[in-house]
């Protein structure tokens, strides 16, 4: 990461924007640092991904519970506390939940 300078983000101060899953939605507040996508994201209850992803992530999950499922039919169930790093066209992957997450993700 280059040319970024120090700064400070009140997350709830982030406009939030709405990403509907195949289920529930993704409310998600960013921030853009030139390449660097920094995110807030909350999962509602119910919520299931509407795609595969093959972009590479950091995330991290703030509360509630994520499950993690790859393309290839491996399964991590993730709590508070508990983060996943994955390269961009790495492993395809996508995310559900069944009682709501948050996540810190950096993409």
């Amino acid at each position: 990461m280059t040319d970024i300078p120090f700064g400070v983000t009140d997350w709830p101060d982030v406009p939030v924007t709405q990403h509907p899953g195949e289920t529930g939605e993704a409310l998600w507040r960013t921030r853009q640092f030139g390449s660097v996508r920094v995110r807030q994201v909350e999962y509602t209850p119910g919520y299931l991904a509407d795609h595969w992803c093959r972009k590479g992530h950091i995330l991290l999950v703030l509360e509630g519970e994520l499950v993690t499922e790859l393309a290839d039919g491996r399964s991590f169930t993730m709590t508070p506390g508990m983060s996943y790093q994955v390269a961009d066209e790495a492993e395809a992957h996508r995310s559900r939940t069944a009682r709501g997450a948050k996540l810190f993700i950096v993409d």
